[in-house]
């Protein structure tokens, strides 16, 4: 009926969350001075990317659960939009925004973790081609 309103909602959130970030980061980048770079560490993702990819998936996951919704005619064109609140079964539609849309938020939060976990141990792993350069040298 509606589930597809709470990962959007989660969405929303993310996005300002995002770029509040990536705005703090650019502008702690700006005072870095020469002796706060280090030559020998790998690139690191900023969070704001990280949290990009939380974004995108919420983003298409929603989109995808309302395009579904709408081609089974749940959403409709026209105030009240959601025919659950036309019907009166506002409170089935309660319910099932509460079970299972917050479990869709929090299964693509947890896909999104584990994105992070694997990002980290990457970010980690050192760097195979300097090693290799210092073992020729």
């Amino acid at each position: 009926m509606a589930c597809f309103l709470i990962p959007a909602a989660e969405a929303v959130i993310t996005t300002v969350a995002a770029k509040i970030i990536k705005a703090k980061e650019e502008k702690d980048n700006g005072n870095l001075s020469l002796t706060d770079i280090k030559t020998d560490d790998t690139p690191k993702l900023t969070f704001s990317r990280k949290l990009g990819w939380l974004n995108k998936l919420l983003w298409g996951g929603s989109a995808l659960l309302a395009f579904e919704h709408i081609w089974h005619g749940e959403v409709v064109p026209y105030f009240p939009f959601l025919t659950a609140v036309q019907e009166g079964e506002t409170a089935a539609m309660l319910a099932e925004m509460g079970s299972a849309g917050v479990l869709m938020a929090v299964l693509i939060t947890t896909v999104w973790l584990g994105m992070l976990g694997v990002s980290y141990i990457i970010e980690k792993r050192p760097d195979k081609a300097s090693d290799t350069a210092e073992e020729t040298q």
